[in-house]
């Protein structure tokens, strides 16, 4: 009896034993697979996150490149002696434009402050900030192309009878002040035109929230009323309705505004 007992013991502490070590490799198995898991999730998160640059750097591309298209387009609207003013004013915008929207306009179109208001923000100053979230380079320069977009619509109204030095003045007003302004109250998520109430709910300050697709409502509604604004300023060519022939003021080139045109339909799927 007492060896049967002694017998009946240690298979007993053996089984024990056996259920602690599987235990214990269960236990192992279950924190190699939770981190295999977190490992996964974090490749997937880089990922979608390298898609996502990747979408947004074509897309903005794109829309870069329809600057060629305006250049094509109203160089060829021109009489050939303003050509290259032209072409000037469309350079000017794309430099001088994205220089502002660095200093000037991204921080007020989109560096919405920790407690934002509705008008304007006042963050992200010369890039302040970006290093953090990576992702905002990515917004910058898709968001900068449109801006630049926005004051090239007015180059083309103005075409013929503006100095450079007006238009580079304007430039500077239009990437800095006006158009950041509006896409703060607009596309920001915190404007008055479009912010999240208490509730969670988009809205406005006159009840539905502003939508927008492909910034038709705000790109060409500001750079039109910049365009229109310009226009009545400056008024018609000289000459245009007197004594000059009908052809007088015609564009010099018709291929170039061909090619602008399909440049900017290819830019346009941006």
């Amino acid at each position: 009896l007492p060896q049967a007992s002694s017998q009946f013991l240690c298979v007993a502490l053996c089984q024990r034993g056996t259920g602690k070590d599987m235990s214990a490799a269960l236990a192992s198995r279950l924190a190699e697979l939770q981190e295999l898991e977190n490992r996964m999730d974090q490749v997937k998160e880089n990922y979608n996150e390298c898609l996502d640059t990747i979408w947004m750097l074509l897309a903005s591309m794109l829309v870069f490149f329809m600057h060629s298209g305006f250049s094509l387009l109203e160089a060829g609207s021109v009489r050939f002696k303003n050509a290259q003013n032209i072409l000037a004013k469309n350079l000017i915008v794309v430099t001088v434009g994205f220089l502002c929207w660095y200093f000037m306009g991204y921080p007020i179109a989109f560096g919405a402050y920790k407690d934002p208001n509705k008008f304007a923000g006042g963050r992200n100053f010369f890039m302040d900030e970006f290093w953090n979230d990576k992702s905002k380079f990515r917004v910058w320069f898709f968001q900068g192309t449109f801006c630049a977009t926005g004051g090239t619509i007015v180059s083309g109204a103005m075409a013929e009878r503006t100095q450079l030095k007006g238009f580079v003045t304007f430039t500077v007003l239009m990437t800095s002040f006006i158009y950041p302004f509006v896409v703060y109250w607009c596309w920001s998520g915190h404007g008055f035109m479009n912010y999240t109430n208490d509730d969670g709910e988009a809205v406005s300050i006159v009840g539905a929230p502003f939508m927008d697709f492909a910034g038709s409502g705000i790109v060409h509604l500001v750079g039109g009323v910049g365009a229109l604004t310009g226009a009545l300023l400056v008024g018609p060519r000289r000459g245009w309705c007197q004594d000059a022939s009908p052809t007088e003021f015609d564009g010099h080139s018709v291929p170039f505004c061909v090619l602008g045109t399909f440049f900017l339909w290819f830019g346009w799927y941006g």
